[in-house]
């Protein structure tokens, strides 16, 4: 188990070492170049058919869920440990700086992610239940044809074990550590819980998991920017200090202060890009699996709906963590993960801990529902329909596992078959760049034509 251990650690270093980071803002600023950085000067444009998008009456329209929900499916996966944690995580690690490059990673990867709806919507399929399903191994084989098809394939292996890992087990271990430490509910309570809760809602398949997420994710989120800005009022004389910490510390090293042990500029892009990446998934390929179901005829538009899940994900819910750790100077505490996160928390709020347990309890188990969905797509484009059921009770069962287990192994498991994830992804974006910059051109063409003639 050692030796396995020690290979896998040695492939993690690889795959979210300097040529992964260098990758993923390579082919982000790549295609937000290719789209003359539209996806952040039409950022209005998104919200408004997110709103728009909440309920769709035209029938002519394919697929099904609306692009709201398509978008909160893909925030349910996203909005998890990494907001809360993994922010902490990269603080920890890099220091305040970490949060600027983080910002960084999200500005080019809008670009990213509207990309990869485009293509889901483009190229989707029909299967035999009558449901649309897309994402990476259908954008792979559909458009780049037959001979890249074993890149599709090898994407749907790394996102189906992924799923059981980052999407399961590790969340229900957070979960589980939250509910523990906070109130006292023993680990294997919370997992039969989670285990109850996450099967009634699978058992429905994604126009469940939608509607569910469609009503938590925005809840929940609303819940945890309120609470974060409090902390951010009560220190607000302090806010301006913490952005010229951030800035001044993402250039230069940061020395050790506190419970700090001192970063280097390295570690601050290092750990900004990787956790930046990891909370929004911006170029892993797994949102697009939902954005492939949204009602929708035009890739473009639901492309401009997805890329608010960047924007929403890092620049709004990590600032918020991030700023709250920064400004309370709790990231000299010594203190890492979600209790670095509870730990600013309390300082500015009576109940700051509970708060944070809460919002990481109901943000992990959407991400199992989100990331069920999108493993289940990869099972089924690997094994067909008959498949699905079958992978559902097994997706179930495994959440208490995770809630009562030691998760090292599983963790840096499912930390390197996500890095893996992105390779496939990240080549098909690139070769598929000319399809989305064509349709985003003759989109917005379009429109100019319309308004003209209004």
């Amino acid at each position: 188990m050692e030796a396995i251990t020690s290979f896998i650690s040695t492939v993690n270093s690889i795959v979210w070492g300097v040529p992964m980071l260098v990758m993923i803002l390579g082919v982000g600023l790549f295609l937000s170049i290719g789209l003359k950085l539209m996806p952040i000067l039409k950022l209005g444009r998104g919200f408004k058919l997110l709103w728009s998008g909440r309920q769709v009456d035209d029938d002519s329209e394919k697929g099904d869920v609306s692009p709201f929900n398509a978008l909160m499916t893909s925030l349910s996966a996203t909005i998890g440990t990494g907001n809360i944690a993994g922010v902490a995580t990269a603080i920890f690690i890099g220091g305040p700086g970490a949060l600027f490059w983080m910002w960084c990673t999200a500005l080019v990867g809008m670009a990213t992610k509207f990309s990869e709806a485009v293509l889901a919507v483009k190229f989707r399929e029909t299967d035999a239940n009558g449901n649309h399903v897309g994402g990476p191994m259908y954008y792979i084989k559909n458009g780049l044809g037959s001979k890249w098809a074993w890149l599709g394939t090898a994407f749907a292996i790394f996102g189906s074990i992924a799923g059981f890992g980052i999407g399961n087990t590790v969340q229900a271990n957070s979960v589980a550590d939250a509910m523990s430490s906070n109130f006292d509910i023993p680990s294997w309570v919370t997992g039969v819980v989670l285990m109850v809760l996450v099967g009634a809602v699978l058992m429905g398949g994604i126009k469940r998991i939608a509607e569910v997420a469609g009503k938590l994710v925005p809840l929940m989120t609303v819940f945890y920017i309120t609470a974060g800005l409090a902390v951010l009022v009560v220190y607000a004389a302090d806010v301006p200090a913490a952005f010229m910490l951030i800035v001044e510390s993402a250039f230069n090293p940061v020395a050790a202060q506190g419970g700090f042990a001192g970063a280097a500029v390295w570690a601050a892009i290092r750990f900004g890009v990787a956790r930046g990446v990891f909370s929004n998934e911006a170029g892993l390929g797994s949102a697009p699996i939902a954005h492939a179901a949204a009602q929708t005829n035009n890739p473009v538009k639901q492309g401009l709906v997805a890329m608010l899940g960047t924007f929403i994900d890092t620049l709004i819910v990590c600032s918020i963590t991030g700023l709250a750790i920064v400004v309370t100077g709790s990231w000299t505490s010594g203190e890492n993960g979600a209790a670095l996160t509870s730990f600013a928390f309390s300082h500015a709020l009576p109940m700051g801990n509970y708060i944070v347990a809460i919002a990481l309890a109901v943000f992990a188990f959407t991400t199992i529902l989100g990331w069920s969905f999108y493993s289940e797509k990869c099972i089924q484009y690997l094994f067909g329909d008959k498949a699905i059921k079958p992978f559902r009770l097994i997706f179930t069962l495994v959440v208490p596992i995770g809630a009562v287990s030691s998760l090292e192994f599983i963790w840096l498991l499912a930390d390197t078959l996500n890095a893996m994830m992105a390779i496939p992804n990240l080549i098909a974006l690139v070769l598929l760049s000319p399809v989305v910059f064509a349709l985003t051109r003759e989109y917005f063409i379009k429109q100019r034509a319309l308004k003209a003639q209004s």
